[in-house]
C-alpha cells in the first residue's frame, strides 16, 4: 500500500524533503516544529504532466526491480525480523524513496542539476533493549550523493544503499550505518514475485488513476549483521520487501491507512492495507494478498479480513494514541491472529510521523500458525509532529 509502504507516505515525505533540502543545501537536520499530516499532503488534484496507474500493465524482471521514470513516486521498502544465536532479536526497517521533479526527465549542463529527489528512513528495534532507533535523510539524485538505477541495480542514499548481488535468485545487499547502529544484510528472493491488486494493479479509492503499480517478495531469506550499541550480531531471519511506484493522492474523505506484512511459520505470508475514513469507517479499496507456502498467491478483499483493536498505545514523545494489538482474521483461509508489537514504541518522529514497526503473532485457535511480520500505521493524531 504505502508503505506502507502501501504504503502513500512516500508523496508527503519527499515533497517536504525537497522544501528543506532547498532551505538548507543538502541532507535533512532535526526537525523540531509540526510537520505535515498524511491526508493533507497526498488529497487534492496529482500534477499535471506525469504518467498515471490506470490500467493492468505486464511486469517484467529483472527491470521492473529498478526505477520508474514519468511517475512521480516509487519506493524501495524492506523490513524484517531477525535472530542472533543467542536468541537477541532485531526488526529492522530500511526504504528509499524516489520522487520525480519534473514528468520529463532532462539533461541539466549543471553536475549540480537533479531529476529526483532520494529520501531515506532507516529504524533498528532491539527488542532486548526495548530501544527503538531511527533516521531521516535525503538528498538530490546528482553528483553521486543519491540515485537509483544501473545493472546491476543500485538504490543508494551517501553511505545508505541497497545493490543487486544476485539475478538467479534475486539477492540484494542492503547497508546503513548512523552513528553506532548499522546493518550490513543480504536478502535473497527464494519464492516469485506475488502481484497486488488486479495483476499488480492497485487501486486506492475511485477516482480514476488514483491507484499505483504494487509488488512484494515477502518471504526473503535474511542474513548478516546488526550492530547496536557498539555491539555486531550475527543474524538470520525473514524480509519483506514492498515494490510500488504510482502518481496519485488520498481520496478526500480518507485519513490514513493501517498496513500489515505477516509471515506464518506454516509457510503463508498475509499483506493487507486496512485504508482508513475520516469518519472512522473502513473504505472499499482497502485490500490485500495471501500467498501460499508454494508462491501461488490470490487477491484479499476488504470482506475478507476482519481486524479488530484490542489494546491502544500513547506515544510518550507525539502524545498520540495508536492501536497496540490487534485480532487479525481470514475466515476462508483458517488465519485467526492475535498481534502485538515486539516492543510498544516503534514511532517515527520525523517528516510525517507514523508507526511502524516489528510485531509477532499466535493463533487464537488451537495448533494454529505463529509468525512475525510488520505493521505501519499513518494518519493517527491528526496533524503530524516532526522531532529526532
Amino acid at each position: 500500500m504505502r508503505r506502507g509502504p502501501v504504503l502513500l507516505v512516500a508523496v508527503a515525505l519527499l515533497c517536504a524533503a525537497a522544501l528543506v533540502w532547498l532551505l538548507a543545501g543538502g541532507r535533512s537536520a532535526p526537525r523540531r516544529e509540526p510537520g505535515i499530516s498524511v491526508a493533507d499532503a497526498l488529497g487534492g488534484s496529482p500534477p499535471e504532466g506525469f504518467l498515471r496507474a490506470s490500467t493492468p500493465r505486464s511486469f517484467q524482471f529483472p527491470a521492473d526491480h529498478g526505477p520508474h521514470p514519468g511517475f512521480r513516486t516509487e519506493w524501495w521498502y524492506f523490513t524484517g525480523n531477525l535472530a542472533a544465536a543467542g536468541g537477541r532479536r532485531f526488526g529492522y526497517q530500511l526504504t528509499f524513496f524516489r520522487v520525480a521533479l519534473s514528468p520529463v526527465p532532462s539533461k541539466r549542463a549543471s553536475r549540480w542539476g537533479a531529476n529526483d529527489i532520494i529520501m531515506g528512513h532507516f529504524a533498528l528495534t532491539d527488542v532486548e533493549e526495548r530501544r527503538f532507533h531511527h533516521f531521516e535523510r535525503f538528498s538530490r539524485s546528482a553528483l553521486g550523493l543519491a540515485g537509483a538505477g544501473g545493472r546491476p541495480l543500485r538504490v543508494w542514499l551517501e553511505d545508505w544503499s541497497a545493490t543487486e548481488v544476485g539475478e538467479k535468485p534475486w539477492r540484494m545487499r542492503l547497508t546503513a550505518r548512523e552513528g553506532d547502529v548499522a546493518v550490513d544484510l543480504t536478502v535473497t528472493a527464494n519464492r516469485p514475485v506475488a502481484l497486488n491488486g488486479d495483476g499488480g494493479l492497485s487501486q486506492k479509492s475511485g477516482e480514476p488513476g488514483n491507484a499505483s503499480y504494487y509488488y512484494s517478495l515477502p518471504r526473503m531469506e535474511t542474513a548478516g549483521t546488526v550492530t547496536a550499541g557498539g555491539e555486531t550480531a550475527t543474524v538470520t531471519g525473514l524480509s519483506w520487501l514492498d515494490r510500488e511506484w504510482s502518481t496519485s493522492a488520498l481520496g478526500p474523505d480518507q485519513a490514513g491507512w493501517d498496513w500489515f506484512a505477516l509471515q506464518l511459520d506454516d509457510g503463508r505470508d498475509v499483506m493487507f492495507y486496512r485504508l482508513r475514513r475520516r469518519d472512522g469507517g473502513t473504505e472499499p479499496w482497502s485490500s490485500g494478498t495471501l500467498v501460499e507456502a508454494d508462491g501461488s498467491y490470490r487477491h484479499l478483499t476488504r470482506e475478507d479480513v476482519r481486524i479488530d483493536v484490542l489494546q491502544w498505545w500513547r506515544s510518550p514523545a507525539s502524545g498520540v494514541r495508536y492501536p497496540s494489538r490487534w485480532r487479525f482474521n481470514v475466515p476462508a483461509a483458517n488465519i485467526d491472529l492475535e498481534i502485538t508489537p515486539r516492543i510498544p514504541d516503534q514511532e517515527l518522529l520525523v517528516t510525517v510521523r507514523y508507526w511502524e514497526g516489528a510485531v509477532k503473532m499466535q493463533s487464537r485457535a488451537p495448533g494454529g500458525p505463529r509468525g512475525s511480520g510488520y505493521v505501519e500505521m499513518t494518519g493517527y493524531g491528526g496533524e503530524g509532529v516532526s522531532a529526532n
